[in-house]
């Protein structure tokens, strides 16, 4: 694991801008439409080569294949896990929504924006069996297709996304195991087989776990002293996958669900801080540049980095087309820098841009920006 020991290192949250084609071949494949196979792998790997060299272009030390070859960044685990159906939901069904508690204030809001409510599913996946790995073959071509794109490439290090089990439990639903611990450590288990290659592979392993934060949202009924016990179940479980995994290896990323809307009543970053830092992982990437969060750098001045951790603040974000100026990128830095420690600091992103920014330009503009920032936080916190 890389630290910024004599600069400020730039990386980002994980998914990128898909090529319009590649997009279109991920919906057809969803939809259950015909498919050539072959073009797919090839335009996917074509498609990483692209991305990991746009990524170098815009000023990115630490870099991923942009999650291209997948449809999203929760959906793939549905491909890679057996054990599941998919059905309709029941009116007795718990219905899993990032924005339960902002519905509560904002329903017209959302009802006019979305038409419908987003994150509440017509169709629900359930566990209906044992849970095993079975996505070897897709890890592996995922695998091979980054390798390849980084052949001769200039970069610090690379990193590939896989998703935690309390975000997979968020979309999955128990039918199956006995409790809900069992249940989760059962997803931990079968996830760990991912985990464990990446690492093997070569790569930093990012877990993805937006649903520490945004569960608060889903669980709209429960108190901050419930929900910490139930978030921390989840974190036990995540640790668990994470096992033997050597924590300089594992870069841990969460947010607030990243959804396009009020956020208030979003849980403060200083209920869960402690919990965040539970995890396995020597890097912690969150949010901090979007305005319901930003404030939260001031956590970090009561709460003490752990020895050894990196924190990779979020300094541009994907809740504003604005492309952020670098010398307020630069600002985000150094504040973080003069409390955990410049070596202790990387710039990044508050999630994944590519499907949450209204048009790619935009999404490689940010980098850019991040890339000219850092650079501006360098000579203040180095003199060079």
């Amino acid at each position: 694991m890389k630290r910024s020991s004599e600069r400020i290192l730039t990386t980002h949250a994980g998914a990128l801008p898909q090529p319009e084609d590649l997009k279109q071949m991920h919906a057809a494949k969803i939809g259950g439409q015909p498919l050539d196979e072959a073009a797919f792998a090839k335009r996917v790997r074509s498609a990483v080569a692209e991305i990991v060299k746009k990524q170098i272009d815009c000023g990115l030390d630490i870099i991923n294949d942009g999650e291209v070859g997948k449809s999203n960044f929760s959906r793939y685990a549905r491909e890679r896990l057996s054990g599941f159906i998919e059905r309709p939901a029941k009116p007795e069904d718990h219905v899993s929504s990032i924005f339960a508690r902002d519905m509560v204030e904002f329903g017209n809001y959302f009802n006019k924006r979305l038409g419908t409510v987003r994150g509440e599913n017509v169709k629900r996946v359930f566990c209906n069996g044992p849970l095993k790995y079975i996505g070897q073959k897709s890890l592996q071509q995922e695998i091979e297709d980054f390798q390849a794109a980084l052949q001769g490439q200039d970069y610090e290090e690379a990193f590939l996304p896989a998703i935690a089990p309390g975000t997979i439990e968020h979309w999955m639903k128990n039918d199956y195991y006995p409790t809900d611990e069992a249940y989760l450590f059962a997803i931990a288990d079968a996830m760990h087989e991912e985990y464990k290659a990446i690492v093997d592979a070569g790569f930093l392993l990012q877990i993805d776990d937006p649903d520490l934060p945004d569960g608060w949202q889903f669980m709209s009924q429960m108190t901050v002293p419930e929900y910490r016990k139930y978030a921390e179940l989840r974190v036990d479980a995540l640790n668990h996958g994470l096992r033997d995994i050597p924590l300089e290896k594992v870069r841990f990323h969460t947010c607030w669900g990243s959804y396009h809307g009020p956020h208030k009543y979003d849980i403060p970053l200083r209920d869960i801080v402690d919990l965040i830092l539970k995890v396995r992982a020597n890097t912690i990437s969150i949010e901090a540049a979007n305005p319901r969060h930003e404030h939260e750098w001031r956590v970090w001045q009561e709460v003490k980095l752990p020895e050894g951790k990196v924190l990779v603040p979020g300094v541009v974000g994907h809740a504003t087309d604005i492309v952020e100026h670098p010398e307020a990128i630069a600002e985000r830095l150094v504040r973080y820098a003069k409390i955990v420690g410049r070596e202790n600091v990387m710039a990044g992103t508050d999630c994944g841009l590519g499907p949450r920014v209204g048009d790619p330009q935009i999404a490689w503009a940010k980098f850019e920006a991040m890339a000219e920032g850092a650079r501006i936080a360098t000579k203040e916190l180095w003199g060079k």
